[in-house]
């Protein structure tokens, strides 16, 4: 991250991934809505383990950048192994993606061996991912008085729906607002994080009054007073709403146009008696005959 391409790239990966789940949570309870359960993640048609796969190598490829591929000396320590100060962001985002790692590794494992209540213990890894997530972000070592500390602010806003439906996930597998709010959230947060990427690092789109500015190996965005900052905010705040506000009517306008798609399968009662059914009628018979004589 710290760039247009670091926070569009991941930017795409949460959209994937929770239009992905909004389109198969709603087909899913479209279909048989009196017995639909919500699974942590969706086996793909032809690859069962793709998303799982997919996060794995955007974790894997996340890390690389921040920690070899992206620091000059293609190594994040200074010449006595310590952390320096202009690499702090690189391991908070690396920290981030690891979470990630460890919940879609172990998700394919407990999918594998087939363990018990592993549905649950997934979500609690994805709950752990998005709380690293949060904590970060809340205790990010960037500026938190500058423009991108606002877009951030309000990023971890949505953070926050997706850690807290996440958890309710667990005591409410059968809760498909749940699932439906988390998709959501899911998705915002990658459209919210490409905004972010091409609002900071487009020179032509950053607000009157702001600038560019080169520190410590990072172009950061610096307002001339406080007044420009002021807007700057506010214009930040303004389209987190806009945002918001559209993703939301497509997020509905979505859910109508899947609910007619996929109807509900009709519901089949079995013609065949079960042996329980046959016992109860032979000992209706006997109580019938027994009475007569």
């Amino acid at each position: 991250m710290g760039t247009l391409v670091g926070h569009v790239a991941p930017g795409f990966g949460f959209l994937l991934i929770g239009l992905w789940h909004f389109f198969n949570h709603i087909k899913l309870f479209s279909l048989r809505p009196n017995s639909y359960v919500a699974p942590p993640w969706f086996a793909a048609p032809f690859v069962r383990h793709l998303e799982l796969v997919l996060i794995i190598l955007g974790s894997l490829a996340s890390i690389s950048m921040e920690l070899i591929i992206g620091p000059e000396k293609h190594q994040p320590f200074d010449s006595d192994g310590s952390i320096p100060s202009n690499h702090l962001h690189n391991f908070e985002h690396a920290a981030i993606s690891l979470t990630f790692l460890i919940y879609a590794s172990f998700s394919i494992y407990f999918d594998h061996i087939k363990m018990k209540k592993r549905d649950a213990m997934s979500q609690l890894l994805a709950a752990m991912a998005f709380s690293q997530q949060l904590l970060i972000f809340h205790l990010h070592s960037a500026d938190h008085m500058g423009i991108e500390g606002q877009y951030h602010w309000l990023l971890q806003i949505v953070i926050a729906v997706s850690l807290t439906t996440t958890l309710l996930s667990i005591p409410l597998p059968k809760s498909f607002i749940v699932s439906f709010v988390r998709s959501v959230s899911i998705a915002f947060q990658g459209v919210w994080f490409i905004v972010m990427g091409i609002m900071l690092w487009t020179p032509s789109l950053i607000a009157k009054g702001c600038f560019l500015n080169l520190e410590e190996g990072h172009q950061v965005v610096r307002c001339h007073n406080e007044a420009a900052l002021h807007r700057a905010k506010s214009l930040v705040n303004l389209q987190f709403s806009w945002y918001m506000t559209g993703t939301v009517v497509l997020a509905i306008l979505g859910y109508l146009y899947l609910t007619k798609l996929y109807p509900e399968e009709p519901s089949y009662l079995p013609l065949v008696k079960t042996g329980e059914e046959e016992d109860d009628d032979i000992e209706m018979a006997k109580l019938g005959s027994v009475s007569r004589s």
